[in-house]
């Protein structure tokens, strides 16, 4: 790990961190003890009210990072919103939401909500009157409510932009610099992202107070440990057979299959589901509370296999998903890398799997192999139909 262009091997067990007994309690209830790089980088400087810029992989626990010493600096008997954060996408603010909550179980008083587009504005106006002092909130649905005039932010003293990059790609620029312009008592804060754009540095510029710089890189003990393979196959019609084949043979209880457009998403669930294999879709089109349920089920172990777009690839802190299959080849180098990322994850061993059918397939596979210098390990039906690792 990298904090302002220094190498620090910083390794710090939670009780070095001088956290309240409420936090350790509820760090204590969910096992955990040591600080992952990140976490031992970023939360010293946040109790310090300090800004922080941090670009660290995915499945790094990001959240606590920023979510210890925001629950930390809260102050239950004050109703007013004291901390915001930021995602894009509406998976990834739930996620955070959830990981909050379980932070503040032993911080009595302090209640946390929720914002996002999808989901009836009502009910959250319901909840915001319960006098949240964290708000999780995506852009587009938090400048909703400040515009009715159904959430203050004028007392905020943390922000936190989550997977800053993404955010900004997807073009919310304008409403986080909006947003930002109103926090007009913020103390500090905090940029987390896997990679740092030329927007997110001008944010920065723009906004945080000589930062404090983060990287954790993934050739530290942080690296996921995924074993890729490609598969190369005669035609799009194997693809089925192959996956199927994989996932019962394989015995992967838990399993996410990544498709590039929703209408091949739905159609994959629905062959699958015809062989047997307990599965449901989730992508954009389907209502947002429908997905929350499917996301649930999943994480319950209810559903084996969660067949994707990519707006599940990031943002879904799953840290028990067994197998990865690239069902399509990623239109993007990105996509590939956070796919892959869903496995893997809290020291767990992983599996990556990509198909590769077409010749089309076969340059952007070669490209992603080249770019992230994976190692990637090539797996043919042999004559007799069996899948043999090709020796490179």
């Amino acid at each position: 790990m990298e904090i302002n262009g220094e190498q620090v091997n910083e390794v710090a067990d939670y009780a070095d961190l001088n956290l309240s007994p409420a936090i350790m309690k509820a760090l204590d209830k969910k096992g955990y003890v040591r600080a992952t790089p990140v976490q031992a980088g970023a939360i010293p400087y946040f109790m310090e009210w300090k800004d922080v810029i941090a670009k660290a992989p995915t499945g790094t626990g990001k959240t606590f990072a920023f979510g210890i010493p925001m629950v930390e600096h809260i102050d239950p008997a004050c109703e007013d919103v004291q901390a915001l954060v930021l995602a894009p996408t509406r998976e990834l603010a739930v996620q955070i939401q959830e990981e909050l909550r379980d932070l503040c179980e032993f911080k009595e008083g302090v209640r946390t909500v929720c914002l996002y587009g999808g989901a009836p504005i009502d009910k959250q106006i319901n909840t915001l009157k319960k006098k949240p002092q964290i708000v999780v909130a995506t852009p587009g649905r938090l400048m909703d409510h400040m515009k009715r005039r159904t959430v203050r932010l004028d007392k905020v003293l943390t922000v936190v932009l989550d997977e800053a990059d993404r955010m900004l790609d997807m073009g919310f620029v304008r409403d986080v610099t909006r947003i930002l312009d109103q926090l007009k008592h913020r103390k500090n804060m905090g940029m987390f992202s896997a990679t740092i754009s030329r927007e997110v540095m001008d944010i920065s510029w723009v906004y945080q107070r000589d930062p404090v710089e983060i990287t954790v890189r993934p050739v530290e003990e942080s690296k996921p440990d995924i074993t890729q393979y490609r598969i190369d196959l005669d035609g799009r019609e194997q693809k089925l057979d192959t996956l199927a084949a994989l996932i019962t043979h394989g015995e992967y209880e838990r399993a996410i299959a990544f498709c590039n457009t929703k209408n091949m998403t739905d159609r994959l669930a629905g062959l699958l589901k015809m062989r047997g294999i307990s599965c449901e879709a989730i992508h954009g089109d389907i209502q947002q509370r429908i997905r929350e349920k499917t996301l649930e089920k999943f994480k319950k172990g209810e559903i084996a296999v969660l067949v994707a777009t990519d707006v599940a690839a990031r943002g879904l802190d799953i840290d028990d998903v067994d197998a990865v299959f690239n069902y399509d080849v990623p239109d993007e180098l990105e996509n590939y890398t956070h796919r892959i990322g869903r496995t893997g994850r809290a020291k767990k061993h992983g599996v990556a799997y990509t198909f590769v059918a077409t010749v089309t397939e076969g340059i952007r596979m070669d490209e992603i192999i080249r770019n992230t210098k994976a190692e990637v390990q090539l797996l043919k039906y042999d004559k007799d139909g069996c899948l043999m690792l090709v020796e490179g």
